[in-house]
């Protein structure tokens, strides 16, 4: 993987630690992290301090994990749709061509932020191998977490959002709402016989490019903004503590029970 060489800011490092500790972060904690740093403001040291401020945190007992999805490589998704709208078959023959194949060791994952690409560049950072819903971690647990990631399952029970489950992981949402919480899709499975769908995506399995098709579970968060907020209304003691970090709100949600509060939500509203 290549490496990111941000310096860290020592002083912030301690503020933000400081500030995650008295939102409830805790070492030894096992955290699925999502964050606007755009939110937070200006961080001297940048995405490297939050990644030092977050280790601080959860101390060297505790595992970080991040969201490192890609679309780039598939022709299925919204956002190559949107790439190739009003293009004749030519051009669009031409972008699907030039679309890079998955490596889950150099495929950079833009959409998902600074933290995220910080996390999955860092020395020692393990990422699963799923060419487009993979996930980066760091930590002792972030082997036995990222495994078996099946390259026919996003973010179901072969995935690393069932062993964060597992795990009794907790949410962090750092500048960011419940639209983006990518543990309620783990829910999504879990409800009756959810919609499937068809993807695609370009990969290249010992070195030869080819295109891989599967159906999964067609995934919406359309409905998960609404869904959390239900979630932080009827949440336990515990279950969700909210505060600010920098100028950003955040919150700090146990996976378990918002996944299971979700799969009853969706089971209900969908």
């Amino acid at each position: 993987m290549g490496r990111v060489s941000a310096v860290s800011d020592p002083d912030s490092i301690e503020r933000l630690a400081a500030a995650l500790s008295a939102l409830g972060v805790r070492p030894g904690d096992v955290l699925l992290v999502h964050a606007s740093l755009r939110a937070t403001g200006p961080v001297p040291g940048g995405p490297a301090t939050v990644l030092a401020a977050l280790r601080r945190a959860v101390g060297r007992a505790g595992t970080l994990v991040v969201p490192s999805f890609t679309t780039e490589n598939s022709d299925t998704s919204p956002q190559y749709r949107a790439r190739v709208h009003g293009l004749d078959a030519g051009a669009r023959e031409a972008v699907r061509a030039s679309m890079p194949p998955f490596d889950p060791a150099l495929t950079p994952a833009p959409s998902m932020g600074a933290l995220a690409e910080t996390v999955r560049t860092a020395a020692g950072a393990r990422r699963s191998g799923h060419p487009q819903t993979s996930f980066a971690a760091l930590g002792p647990a972030a082997g036995k977490l990222l495994a078996g990631h099946r390259p026919d399952c996003h973010l179901g029970e072969d995935s690393p959002l069932a062993r964060l489950y597992e795990a009794d992981a907790r949410v962090l949402l750092l500048g960011t709402g419940y639209a983006t919480c990518t543990a309620f899709h783990l829910a999504e499975y879990r409800t009756p016989a959810p919609p499937l769908r068809r993807y695609r995506c370009v990969v290249a399995p010992g070195g030869v490019r080819q295109w891989w098709e599967y159906e999964d579970v067609a995934l919406d968060d359309g409905d998960f903004a609404a869904l959390g907020a239900a979630f932080e209304e009827s949440a336990a003691p515990g279950d969700v503590r909210k505060g600010l970090i920098g100028s950003a709100s955040c919150g700090l949600l146990r996976l378990r029970a918002a996944v299971d509060f979700a799969t009853g939500w969706l089971t209900a509203h969908r």
